[in-house]
């Protein structure tokens, strides 16, 4: 029984069709330097699939490839050229997008239901509790459990801003693991988020990386040469600094005493004034081993023999291609070389 197999579809990511045929088009051309050249193929492709498309409707109007952008499927340049997002990166943005939304409006919900509030009122039962204006300026918690919990509390109800130091500038995948959720979640209510990070940072692949990620959402993030002092700060109400500054494992201290509260905001005002701001990707010298694998992509025909130029295994020199690929928005290994090359990188 004859008949061809229809290709997967984006539809179930978000994606209209007009929108997917442009990511298709530019998948196949690497780059498109004019757009109506592309909105000529579709139009062509059109013609040849249902024989009844002809004039405008043919076409793909500036609001498909503005939306392939903010989609994250493609990237625009100074100069309007388009060129297409690797497709599995292309894909995880889209993920990225819907459970974004999806976990908006469980948010929402939660918040217009109350039932935060309702359980939290299960926890008010204890008997002998001090009235509400009894409670403690000061509260010491102990254990990081307990640390993570208030940290999770806190950011759950900020409203207007979020203030974080980083005093060893570098974010382990656990830490990063366990902060992506509250620091997204904080992001898309709106509340702006400022974070300081030690000098450290910047040799860090995998932290750059994740506050980049941030960055990308709206956080505003800066790095510091000068010693910085371990903080949370919400709505510059209540702030949370650790018992033992070395040894942060011991637990922390839960300060809402808005004279004390004040004081940090203000130290955390002077060591932002002095911190530089987040390079950008773009702004990223490649790293010496890196700079190496990119010579080879002109020399080397095959993975296995640059991997062995370089007297590393063939998986480690796979995953850094890949992202450098990523970082130079490359369709392949040839242009990622060319686009290094233009960067001053070789």
């Amino acid at each position: 029984m004859g008949g061809t197999v229809s290709q997967p579809c984006l539809e179930f990511l978000g994606v209209t069709g007009d929108e997917e045929a442009l990511y298709r088009r530019l998948l196949r051309q690497g780059v498109s330097d004019d757009h109506d050249q592309v909105a000529d193929e579709d139009a062509d492709t059109a013609d040849t699939t249902d024989g009844a498309a002809d004039g405008p409707e043919a076409k793909t109007d500036d609001g498909t490839a503005d939306r392939l952008v903010e989609l994250g499927l493609a990237t625009r340049n100074h100069t309007g050229v388009l060129r297409p997002v690797a497709p599995a990166r292309a894909v995880e943005h889209l993920i990225d997008n819907r459970l974004d939304a999806l976990q908006e409006e469980l948010e929402q919900a939660v918040r217009t239901s109350g039932v935060v509030e309702s359980l939290q009122q299960e926890r008010k039962t204890a008997p002998a509790r001090r009235p509400p204006e009894e409670a403690p300026v000061i509260q010491q918690i102990e254990g990081m459990d307990a640390v993570r919990a208030v940290i999770d509390e806190l950011t759950f109800f900020a409203r207007s801003e979020s203030l974080t130091t980083n005093p060893t500038g570098i974010i382990s995948r656990e830490s990063a693991d366990f902060s992506r959720p509250i620091d997204l979640r904080i992001l898309r209510r709106g509340v702006r988020m400022r974070t300081l990070m030690a000098a450290p940072a910047l040799d860090d692949r995998a932290t750059m990386s994740y506050l980049h990620e941030l960055a990308g959402k709206g956080a505003e993030i800066r790095i510091s040469h000068q010693p910085l002092e371990r903080m949370i700060i919400c709505d510059r109400s209540a702030a949370l600094t650790p018992l033992d500054p070395a040894h942060t494992a011991r637990g922390a201290l839960l300060i809402r005493e808005p004279g004390l509260v004040a004081t940090l905001v203000a130290l955390f005002d002077r060591m932002w004034a002095m911190a530089q701001e987040l390079p950008t990707p773009d702004d990223e010298p490649p790293t010496e081993i890196e700079r190496r694998i990119l010579k080879t992509l002109y020399t080397a025909d095959k993975d296995e023999s640059g991997a062995r130029d370089l007297g590393i295994s063939v998986r480690t020199y796979r995953k850094h291609v890949a992202s450098l690929m990523a970082r130079l928005q490359a369709t392949n290994r040839f242009q990622a070389a060319l686009l290094a090359q233009e960067r001053g990188w070789l």
